[in-house]
């Protein structure tokens, strides 16, 4: 039974971004040169940026029932201690200045609030993760439903 999923996709203007790069980029390497070394280079440079946003977005978050995946990491739920829904300065706080660097982190840049997740047990190896997403009170509650 899955109680929550969710894929972390790049939002269109990080798209629309990727597109003005490549527009001046591609345009300051074909200055000078034929049509066809225009179209190469508007196709190569749009395909490296298409490709890098979308393996950077298809990263996903999944509850199961006891289990926690995120990306392609995972954690059973009985290992799991407290959970908590953070805002944007708690969540920086725990990206930057009190981050663990032994911590679970599934992070992106337009993602700005997180879930906070402790590892209870000795061989976890990870104080905690931190998960990046757009609903963290939805996530953490889907977090604690699904405990065993």
């Amino acid at each position: 039974m899955r109680n929550y999923r969710e894929r972390l996709r790049a939002p269109a203007s990080w798209w629309l971004l990727g597109l003005l790069c490549v527009a001046m980029f591609g345009t300051t390497l074909w200055a000078g040169f034929s049509l066809l070394v225009a179209v190469t280079v508007y196709a190569v440079l749009g395909a490296g940026c298409a490709a890098a946003l979308l393996v950077w977005g298809s990263a996903t978050i999944e509850v199961n029932s006891g289990e926690l995946r995120a990306g392609s990491a995972s954690m059973s739920l009985g290992q799991a201690g407290e959970v908590t829904a953070l805002d944007e300065d708690q969540a920086r706080a725990l990206r930057g200045p009190r981050a663990d660097p032994a911590a679970f982190l599934l992070i992106r840049p337009y993602l700005k609030r997180a879930v906070y997740v402790e590892v209870t047990g000795q061989f976890s190896g990870r104080p905690y993760w931190l998960i990046g997403t757009r609903r963290p009170a939805e996530l953490a509650a889907a977090i604690e439903s699904a405990r065993p």
